[in-house]
């Protein structure tokens, strides 16, 4: 317990170094939580659809605060199968703070440990270049801060979803796995279990991450039996298991009473049409009568469907590779290249001015250009610098590993099609790879002549960033 507690002490080096990132935040949810205040803070009002129809930042979803302020398990068990239980105190706190000052202060309590992520992110970035990288100072506060001035980084670290928690996660097991591979140490059976069920437990896709991890740290040992069964089959089991469970106990009679509720209504409902129907037709045998309705409802269920079909919700979405499970999640149809481009190494970074921070499920297009070139350039430069960091790390069994939890997410996300029509609201899972790939190739080029002529373009870029990203989201939120 004392090497945890001393693990997450700042020293006066990272505290200097995350200052204005620290700043920026705390304005930023600031003005996140201004926007709503006078709504999200009455006690008297239906929550759920309130947070849903008012909280309008891109993709991001604000089941948290309806969790908190009223608990129940409404995130997807199967994809998030602890998170409901790791807010639950969350929930105990706000319940006490309503009755105590008559005001839901759901937004506060949220904010907190979305506060701390982020913060904790950059420290342990900023310790990455420093202990594991081996960078000075200024380039590990450089690439630290260029993390949080990334569109959605910056983005996710203050909206009431799960990815600023999942960044958190993995930055930290990615930072302890490093450290464990440079002092030649592996991770015993009791600490890769309660990374993966932390990791897990918030979205289930880190939990494969930290096997990951695991697998580059241990090496062969991995493959031990005790530690495949112990560490890596026997949690991911119980996980499963205990989503299964959450389903069955939580979920399951929700839906079957959504179910009846909207089965009730819609009979109803056809049984006051068929009347109207019945009083107004010039039919008057019963049997043709019927017929007539029945016919008259199917050429209305048509053009339902075909409305539908325009709809964002369906219109943005593309084609399944097959129906039924986690495949109906997936996307075949969807233009990868002009994915890449605009939304992948585009949106994520920088935001779009067109559309902005518009969600595809109700307004935004699925492919946004950028109006301006700049904008592309500037996409180019960081992705050459991306590519040129793996060049310089390529013999760095810890650059692999980090770069083993973005192919996953590149797998699922460009390969299966999973969430790519709004890919980038999934960006603060792995744009932390980028900077930490850049950070082999500033090592690389220290002692050289390039060294001060990359250091300069990297403070332009960060500088770009900021000012590009920052004018536009606090444009929107104000």
């Amino acid at each position: 317990m004392k090497k945890l507690i001393l693990l997450f002490k700042v020293k006066r080096e990272e505290w200097q170094a995350s200052a204005l990132t620290l700043v920026m935040l705390l304005a930023l949810h600031a003005l996140v939580i201004a926007s709503n205040f006078e709504l999200f803070t009455k006690t008297n009002v239906g929550h759920w659809n309130v947070f849903v129809k008012n909280f309008t930042v891109s993709g991001f979803d604000p089941i948290t605060y309806s969790v908190v302020t009223h608990w129940t398990t409404n995130y997807n068990v199967y994809r998030h199968p602890l998170l409901a239980f790791m807010v639950w105190p969350l929930s105990q706190l706000d319940a006490w703070l309503m009755d105590a000052t008559g005001m839901n202060l759901v937004q506060f309590i949220v904010a907190v440990p979305l506060l701390l992520c982020a913060f904790y992110t950059f420290i342990f970035m900023f310790r990455i270049f420093r202990d594991i990288i081996r960078l000075g100072r200024f380039d590990s506060a450089l690439l630290s801060t260029m993390l949080f001035s990334m569109a959605y980084v910056m983005v996710s670290a203050v909206v009431p979803d799960h990815f600023c928690i999942s960044m958190f996660l993995l930055v930290f097991t990615i930072y302890v796995s490093g450290m464990k591979m440079q002092a030649g140490r592996t991770f015993k059976i009791w600490q890769t279990i309660v990374l993966f069920f932390v990791t897990a437990g918030v979205t289930l896709s880190n939990g494969i991450k930290t096997v990951l991890y695991s697998l580059f740290t241990n090496g062969r040992k991995f493959f031990r039996l005790k530690y495949f069964l112990f560490a890596v089959l026997l949690p991911s089991a119980l996980i499963w298991g205990f989503a299964r469970w959450e389903y069955r106990t939580f979920s399951l009679p929700k839906e079957k009473a959504n179910k009846a509720v909207a089965a009730k209504k819609n009979a109803e409902n056809r049984a006051k049409m068929f009347k109207a129907f019945r009083d107004t037709t010039a039919l008057t045998d019963s049997v043709e009568i019927k017929k007539a309705f029945d016919t008259e409802m199917k050429r209305r269920a048509h053009a339902k469907y075909l409305r539908d079909r325009q709809k964002p919700w369906n219109k943005h979405t593309g084609k399944p590779m097959a129906e039924g499970g986690f495949m109906k999640w997936t996307d075949a149809t969807t233009s990868r290249l002009a994915t890449a481009v605009e939304n992948l190494f585009g949106e994520s970074i920088q935001l779009h001015q067109d559309y902005l921070l518009q969600d595809t499920l109700r307004s935004r297009p699925v492919i946004v250009p950028y109006r301006w070139a700049a904008n592309y350039v500037v996409e180019a430069l960081l992705v050459a610098l991306f590519a040129a960091g793996i060049w310089c790390g390529r013999r760095s069994r810890f650059m692999w590993m980090a770069l083993s939890g973005f192919a996953f997410d590149m797998a699922i996300h460009l390969g299966l099609g999973f969430g790519i029509n709004e890919v980038y609201i999934m960006g603060a899972h792995w744009l932390f790879v980028m900077p930490i790939a850049t950070g082999f190739l500033v090592k690389a080029a220290e002692g050289r002549r390039a060294s001060a002529w990359l250091r300069g373009a990297l403070a332009l870029l960060t500088a770009w960033l900021l000012a590009y990203n920052l004018t536009l989201f606090v444009g929107y939120l104000a």
